[in-house]
């Protein structure tokens, strides 16, 4: 997903298989669309995604579909015999038994769809994974897509930008209550919401920022030992109360 509609303009997130979405607007290579999952909205190419009629797009919103849970998943694509590899949080519409479909094309699942994992497991399995702007998959990832992929994948709906997503949850008054399934917030010189994590605990993050890593966090900020300095300044600590970790 794009911010204008040209190849070279700046990534802005990422649609992934089988997520359904609103066009908002034409032109000849491309549309405008808003994703139903999160409302957020740029540009895609027309050749990216097939379109539903309205009862399949009904049918969609009001039942959501399953998602992948391992970080690849191979779906052979009938109609041609290909293989495609599906990253996590691929939503498997209309599925039934280990067949799905997009529009009138089908796909088979090869091997297990993969099962949810505890919330710590699910948010340590990005580990390591390359920080890429708009990024949501373990291929490349941003701050808030990587928060926004792991509560999701735990059923619990955010927004996509952390100064989105900071305007959610309850607030934590201190950092010693903070807890596993917590996300803190940090702001930049001018007070904006420009980064977000994941508490491990009252002193351990996890975040994206080069990479998917586990970083020291004070009531200052986030502290990184390869660089032996503070790299984001906190703002504030929300929490999801329905969240099940």
């Amino acid at each position: 997903m794009r911010a204008e509609p040209n190849e070279v303009s700046e990534m802005t997130s990422q649609v992934l298989f089988g997520e359904i979405f609103e066009i908002i607007e034409w032109t000849d290579k491309w549309a405008k669309i808003t994703t139903t999952f999160d409302n957020y909205t740029g540009w895609i190419g027309r050749l990216q995604f097939i379109m539903l009629g309205h009862l399949a797009y009904q049918d969609l919103t009001q039942k959501p579909s399953p998602l992948t849970y391992g970080t690849v998943t191979q779906a052979w694509k009938k109609s041609d015999n290909t293989v495609l590899y599906l990253p996590i949080g691929s939503s498997l519409s209309f599925l039934e038994g280990n067949s799905c479909k997009i529009g009138n094309e089908k796909f088979e699942i090869i091997g297990p769809k993969g099962d949810i994992e505890n919330f710590g497991i699910t948010a340590k399995s990005f580990l390591n994974s390359p920080y890429l702007w708009g990024g949501r998959t373990h291929f490349g990832i941003d701050c808030s897509g990587y928060v926004q992929a792991v509560f999701r994948l735990h059923g619990t709906k955010i927004k996509r930008d952390a100064s989105q997503q900071e305007e959610q949850g309850t607030l934590v008054s201190s950092l010693k209550e903070a807890r596993l399934g917590d996300l803190a917030f940090f702001n930049n010189a001018d007070g904006r919401v420009v980064h977000v994590g994941i508490m491990l605990n009252d002193k351990q993050i996890i975040h994206a920022s080069g990479k998917v890593k586990i970083d020291s966090i004070d009531e200052v900020g986030i502290y990184s030992e390869e660089l032996k300095l503070y790299t984001h300044t906190l703002h504030s600590i929300k929490r999801h109360d329905k969240l099940a970790v």
